[in-house]
C-alpha cells in the first residue's frame, strides 16, 4: 500500500502536466456585435454566450480590417504588412514564403495540426506545406454552400448537407485520428461571408420576426455556426477531452451584412478605419484551470502566437522572437483579477490598405489608425490622388461617400455615418471606450497625445514600409479588384432574382 499512493500520485501528475490541446475557431466577417452575450437584439448564440462565460474574455481585443491580413498577422504574430499582404486577393493575399507560423512551432512541440476551412493565404505553398499535417478544404471557396466537393489530405470527397456543419464534422474526425498526440486543430469557417445561404431552419426564425432576406440569411449563418459549437463541444465531454482542451474562438473583422441591425454601438464595418472596423471578439476556455473574466487590457491578433506557442512549450527560434509584435497573454489568463498591469504602452497599428497595386506610397494617411490605451487616433479618407481614383478601390468608394452617397457596402442609408471621412490634413483621436460610434473628435483637447501618437506612427510606418515592399504587398495589377467586386454584384442580382 506504501507504493500505491506514490504511484496514483504520479499518475495524477502525469495526466495533469499533459500538454492542452488546441481549438482555435476563425469565424468570417462575423461582427463583435453579432453575439447575444454582446447584446444583439435577435442572435440567441447560447454555445457563444456559454463559451465567453465559462472563460477569459478579451473585451478590447483587436485584429486586421478584413480577411487575409488578419489571418497573416495571426499565424506569424507579425504585421501583416511584415508579410506582405495587404489585400485579399492575388497576389497580395499570399503569406511570405519564409515566414515561420504557429503551426509549424507547435508540430516542433510534438502536436499533431490539422486544419479546416478556410485559407485565404495564396495557394502555394498552400496549409499542408506550412506545418499542418491534416487538411480539409473544399472547393468552390465561399460560393458552394451546400453538397460541396472537399479536398481532405489531397483526396476528394462528395458531401451533402451545409458546408459548415462538414466542417466541423472534418474537425471531430480530425481530432478523434490525433489519437494520444496533443492537438492543435485550426478551423476556419467561410460563414457569414458573402454570399449568403443557411439552411432553411436557421433563416425562418429571422425573417418571421420581419428581418429582410439578406439579414435573416446572415445572422441564420451566425446562428449555425453556434448550433456547431455547440456539437463540438458536446463530443470534446463524451471523449473525455474537454478539461484539457482550451478553445479559442475570434473573429477576423468588423461586420459585414448585419451592419444596419447592430453594431454594438460602434462606428464603421469591415475595411473601415474606425472602431467597428476592427475590435474582435476573443474568447479563451480551459475548464478548471481559467477563471471566467472579462479583460480590458488592450490585446490582438498578434498575441495567439506567442500566448499558444507557451501553452504548448514550443520553442520560438530566437530570430523569430526578436521580430515578433505579440505578447504572450498568459499573464491575464491565469490572473485571479481582471484588471492587472499589462502593457499599458502598448500601440497599435492598422490600415485598410486597398489601394489599387502600384499606389501603396500615396496611402501613407489613408484610411489608417493607431491605437493606444482607450484612445483611437485615424485618418479615413481616400489618398486624393486623381489617378488612383480612376481604379477601383476603397479610395474610389470613399471619393463617392465624400460626394453625399448614402447607400454603401454593407450599410442601407447610413453610409455617411459608417464611412463617413475624418479631415484629410489631420488625425482625429477619440476615446474608443466612452464613444464607440467616434462622434467626440478630441484632437483639441489631447494636443499632445496626437503629437505622440503621430510620431509614433511616422516611425511604424517609415521601418515597415520597406519591408511590405519587398514582401510582395504592392505587387500585381491596379485594376485587380474587379472581379471579386463583379462577383459579388452577381451573387446580389441572384438574391433580389429569388426575394422576387
Amino acid at each position: 500500500m506504501k507504493f500505491f499512493l506514490p504511484l496514483l500520485l504520479l499518475g495524477s501528475l502525469l495526466v495533469y502536466s499533459k500538454k492542452p490541446n488546441i481549438i482555435l475557431i476563425l469565424t468570417d466577417d462575423q461582427g463583435y456585435g453579432d453575439v447575444g452575450a454582446h447584446g444583439h437584439p435577435y442572435l440567441k448564440t447560447p454555445n457563444i454566450n456559454n463559451l465567453r462565460a465559462e472563460g477569459v474574455s478579451f473585451d478590447n481585443f483587436y485584429v486586421s480590417p478584413s480577411c487575409s491580413p488578419t489571418r497573416a498577422a495571426l499565424l506569424t504574430g507579425m504585421h501583416e504588412f511584415r508579410n506582405g499582404v495587404t489585400h485579399t486577393i492575388i497576389p497580395r493575399q499570399q503569406l511570405h514564403s519564409d515566414a515561420l507560423i504557429l503551426p509549424e512551432l507547435l508540430k516542433s512541440a510534438g502536436y499533431k495540426t490539422g486544419f479546416i476551412g478556410k485559407w485565404h493565404l495564396g495557394n502555394k505553398p498552400g496549409p499542408d506545406q506550412r506545418g499542418f499535417d491534416w487538411c480539409s478544404t473544399n472547393q468552390a471557396g465561399p460560393l458552394q454552400h451546400f453538397d460541396a466537393t472537399f479536398v481532405r489530405n489531397r483526396k476528394r470527397t462528395e458531401t451533402t448537407g451545409y458546408r459548415e456543419d462538414v466542417f466541423f464534422d472534418e474537425a471531430m474526425t480530425f481530432i478523434k485520428e490525433a489519437e494520444s498526440n496533443p492537438f492543435f486543430c485550426y478551423l476556419a469557417t467561410y460563414s457569414p461571408h458573402t454570399p449568403l445561404d443557411a439552411p432553411e431552419s436557421f433563416i425562418k426564425p429571422f425573417r418571421e420576426a420581419g428581418l429582410n432576406d439578406t439579414h435573416a440569411t446572415y445572422l441564420a449563418m451566425i446562428e449555425n455556426i453556434d448550433f456547431n459549437l455547440g456539437r463540438l463541444m458536446k463530443f470534446l465531454k463524451e471523449t473525455e477531452r474537454d478539461k484539457n482542451t482550451i478553445i479559442v474562438m475570434i473573429n477576423d473583422n468588423g461586420v459585414t451584412e448585419g451592419l444596419d441591425i447592430y453594431n454594438a454601438n460602434m462606428r464603421g464595418p469591415k475595411c473601415s478605419a474606425w472602431e467597428g472596423g476592427t475590435r474582435a471578439f476573443s474568447f479563451w476556455r480551459w475548464p478548471n484551470k481559467w477563471k471566467p473574466k472579462v479583460i480590458d487590457n488592450l490585446t490582438a491578433h498578434l498575441d495567439v502566437l506567442p500566448t499558444l506557442c507557451e501553452l504548448a512549450e514550443a520553442d520560438i527560434p530566437e530570430e523569430l522572437e526578436a521580430k515578433l509584435e505579440g505578447y504572450s497573454l498568459i499573464p491575464l489568463l491565469e490572473s485571479k483579477k481582471e484588471k492587472i498591469k499589462w502593457n499599458p504602452d502598448r500601440t497599435l497599428y492598422h490600415h485598410v490598405a486597398r489601394w489599387p497595386s502600384g499606389f501603396a506610397e500615396k496611402h501613407k494617411y489613408a484610411m489608417a489608425g493607431v491605437r493606444q490605451g482607450n484612445y483611437l487616433m485615424l485618418r479615413s479618407n481616400h489618398c486624393g490622388d486623381t489617378d488612383c481614383l480612376k481604379h477601383m478601390s476603397q479610395c474610389m468608394a470613399l471619393h463617392a461617400i465624400e460626394k453625399g452617397r448614402t447607400v454603401h457596402t454593407y450599410s442601407n442609408g447610413t453610409a455617411q455615418f459608417h464611412w463617413g471621412l475624418s479631415p484629410r490634413d489631420r488625425w482625429a483621436l477619440y476615446d474608443v471606450k466612452n464613444d464607440p460610434g467616434c462622434r467626440d473628435d478630441l484632437h483639441k483637447e489631447k494636443k499632445d497625445l496626437v503629437s505622440h501618437l503621430s510620431q509614433k506612427y511616422e516611425k511604424w510606418w517609415d521601418s515597415t514600409y520597406p519591408l511590405m515592399i519587398q514582401a510582395g504587398g504592392d505587387l500585381g495589377n491596379p485594376d485587380q479588384g474587379k472581379r471579386a467586386s463583379r462577383r459579388d454584384k452577381d451573387w446580389k442580382k441572384k438574391q433580389e432574382t429569388r426575394a422576387k
